[in-house]
């Protein structure tokens, strides 16, 4: 039987991968009560999507020491490129237009976050020259 290819980490993943990118290294245990903070899951359910994330190479797991910490295999920052290629592709055909245009009109954008998006534009066009 045939896994289908995952297209980045699920929703849960990402919920323990932005923990460990805030926290660094944590155990199962301490990754399971900033979890129930948001929401109740069971410790054996944390262990389990834990395991499953180092067998997908989104974890590390050092079990040098008695304690086993886990700690994110991959960045926040590629994480997000990969999460927002694969929406590009499925979503908007690949338009990075439409994608950008339906983000800034999704919520209110602050003066200052409008002015960094112009000076990031500026720095694009200056590569292109």
């Amino acid at each position: 039987m045939t896994r289908k290819k995952q297209s980045g980490p699920t929703e849960r993943e990402i919920e323990i991968l932005k923990i460990l990118w805030q926290g660094g290294p944590s155990t199962v245990r301490q990754v399971n009560e900033v979890m129930n903070a948001r929401q109740e899951t069971g410790y054996t359910t944390t262990l389990k999507l834990m395991q499953i994330m180092v067998d997908k190479g989104l974890l590390s797991r050092d079990d040098s020491q008695f304690k086993h910490l886990f700690t994110a295999a991959v960045s926040e920052e590629s994480t997000q490129k990969q999460l927002v290629g694969n929406l590009l592709e499925r979503v908007f055909s690949g338009s990075t237009e439409k994608l950008v245009m339906r983000a800034l009109s999704a919520k209110k954008i602050s003066k200052r976050d409008l002015g960094k998006i112009r000076e990031l534009i500026e720095r694009m066009e200056e590569k292109q020259k």
